[in-house]
């Protein structure tokens, strides 16, 4: 039996486009698509510190200046070639021009891809050396890694360019000499001739790759999913039709402060929003008070939250209320489920702010799910968007049909990706010949008071790890661990924790000859060797726990579950060591939203998983 929507959701107002790309989609004022008219739109994108902003018109001027420019400088022709050879790279914190990189390529016929401002340059390396960018947009804070990166994947310098930041991400240096900003290349390109009008036929949105992004699917390495032009329309219309019955008409404000090298804020804030004529303000990374202050300048109307930032406005009340975000009407949060006090307490600080959590993957373009407030469950990841049909399968491959029984969650929506990057094998793993796409997670679907179907997450069939809300792979992990001369087996595994959901925890054999070592240093030998070469949410901070061996079969396979339930017993007694009279252990389910995410700041910068994977 297939899960649909419940019926008090719109149905969708049209079919979606797949003539038109997604630049063109956002920033023409036409009718045809339900976008608000640009004269009542707000500006686009405005950054949070400096104030700077671009109407829509001229975000669209902007995009179509950027695109002549880097037509001449990369040598590429609208409406010819393949769009996978005209890859255009972002290494870069937010900015207010991130997205305009995005739309002058694809205005080139070509495909943006993101990297995770918090990568090391090995890992900068592999992303570039798997999607094989022409050029590098980044920020002065990470041009030397970009310099280095781009070095090793023979990216010339003069391909490499910056996106302006404010003082406060930068510092007081001055902008780099002899590298061009995205503000030179705009104004050489209105000096050049006009680019031909892109003339797309019927079909062409849903076969034309519009993003590259990253993601480690069920398991394995990052991989580099594939999405149309029409995946990322669609899920536009799928989240704002949704959402047409319980949110206001008026045009808002929104946070933008969760990277755009994640899904959930490339497609479900910056682009939605654009569509609504909502503006994005914009935050390179979480300040509390500079966050505060920008939701009282903007007076925003909608926050786009992960747990850790939710409850350090919960525990920093007093500082919240010297603000007035009184204008605050609606919070959504990705990658936890939230318990009743946890939104008990967050509504004594904004009352009357409705939160609003979902499901989501990147191979899905970002949402399946969202809550309603009129129908809400705790704990829910809420219900199906509309043009998403869902079932649930045993591990046999027979579909359940009862409620409240669990079996991994496949859906079908015209917001599944069109595959992997060079990677067949992957992409028939996750695709079915009918075109339902196995999530790897295991769910059920609950009735709520009102007689609507809710998605409740009870498990991960993968192997990921959700750190706030960002994927860890742990052959990743795994992988470089094994590299160090002293380890000779390591499994790598999540161990709940309060504000991240999951942290990574290692139970490593030590090889023979360091048997006899300190455990304690050579823990932190093994430490130092993971934060030198991988993202801060990739690091340990689970801990590390030497084993004689570790649990197999009888045919030689890790037994997960079974280090997966001695990291429980972990964790329960690191609690009861700190407070003997409850032990009880407070976890955020990281997957009870997933690709919504992304805390330290470096942890907002990541790529992730969109309770949104």
């Amino acid at each position: 039996m297939a899960f649909v929507t419940p019926a008090y959701v719109p149905s969708m107002p049209f079919e979606v486009p797949d003539d038109v790309p997604v630049q063109s989609f956002l920033l023409k004022d036409d009718s045809r698509y339900g976008r608000r008219p640009l004269a009542q739109s707000k500006p686009p994108f405005t950054c949070g510190v400096s104030g700077l902003s671009y109407s829509v018109a001229e975000v669209s001027e902007r995009v179509e200046s950027l695109a002549r420019a880097l037509s001449h400088k990369l040598s590429l022709q609208v409406d010819t070639g393949n769009e996978l050879d005209k890859v255009i790279s972002i290494f870069s914190v937010n900015t207010a021009n991130s997205l305009v990189v995005s739309w002058a390529t694809h205005r080139l016929d070509g495909v943006s891809n993101y990297a995770s401002a918090t990568y090391t340059v090995a890992e900068l390396v592999y992303q570039l050396e798997k999607v094989k960018p022409l050029a590098l947009f980044t920020c002065t804070a990470l041009l030397d890694k970009a310099y280095e990166a781009a070095a090793t994947v023979g990216i010339p310098r003069d391909r490499i360019f910056l996106l302006p930041t404010p003082v406060s991400t930068t510092g007081p240096a001055s902008l780099p000499v002899g590298i061009e900003t995205v503000d030179d290349l705009i104004n050489e390109g209105r000096g050049l001739e006009p680019l031909p009008v892109q003339q797309w036929q019927r079909g062409r949105g849903a076969s034309q790759v519009a993003y590259l992004c990253g993601s480690s699917g069920t398991s394995g390495l990052p991989k580099f999913v594939k999405l149309s032009h029409k995946n990322v329309i669609a899920n536009i219309l799928q989240i704002a039709t949704y959402e047409k019955n319980h949110r206001g008409a008026d045009s808002e404000y929104c946070l933008g402060l969760l990277p755009f090298s994640h899904n959930l804020s490339l497609i479900a804030v910056a682009h939605l929003a654009v569509y609504r004529g909502d503006g994005v303000v914009v935050l390179s990374s979480f300040e509390l008070q500079d966050m505060l202050q920008a939701i009282q300048d903007y007076q925003m109307g909608r926050l786009w939250l992960i747990p850790p930032v939710l409850m350090t406005i919960i525990r920093a009340r007093d500082v919240v209320r010297k603000y007035d975000i009184s204008s605050v009407n609606t919070a959504v949060v990705g990658a936890a489920s939230l318990s009743e006090d946890i939104a008990a307490a967050f509504d004594s600080v904004i009352p009357g702010c409705k939160l609003i959590q979902g499901y989501g993957l990147t191979e899905t373009t970002v949402a399946v799910t969202l809550t309603n407030p009129a129908d809400d469950m705790f704990c829910s990841c809420g219900s199906l968007l509309p043009g998403v049909e869902g079932r649930l399968v045993n591990p046999d491959g027979s579909e359940i049909t009862k409620h409240e029984t669990p079996g991994e969650l496949q859906v079908r929506t015209p917001t599944v990706m069109l595959g992997y990057l060079n990677n067949d094998t992957e992409t028939s793993a996750m695709l079915t010949p009918d075109g339902w796409l196995r999530t790897g997670d295991l769910v059920e679907f609950r009735k709520s008071k009102n007689g609507h179907d809710h998605v409740f997450f009870v498990d991960r069939m993968k192997e990921l790890i959700k750190v706030r809300g960002m994927q860890v792979s742990p052959t990743e992990v795994e992988n470089h661990l094994m590299a160090h001369p002293k380890i000779l087996t390591a499994v790598v595994v999540p161990i709940p924790d309060e504000l991240a959901g999951e942290l990574p925890l290692a139970f490593i054999v030590r090889s023979p000859e360091a048997e006899a070592e300190n455990a304690n240093m050579l823990k932190l030998e093994i430490d130092d060797h993971v934060k030198g070469a991988l993202a801060a949410h990739k690091h340990l901070a689970g801990g590390i726990e030497f084993v004689a061996a570790v649990p197999k079969t009888g045919s030689g396979k890790i037994q997960r579950k079974v280090l997966k339930g001695m990291a429980l017993s972990i964790c329960k007694a690191r609690q009861a060591a700190k407070d003997p009279v409850n032990a009880a252990v407070f976890v955020f389910d990281s997957d009870g939203s997933s690709d919504f995410t992304d805390s330290d700041d470096d942890d907002l910068n990541d790529e992730s998983s969109d309770g949104f994977d």
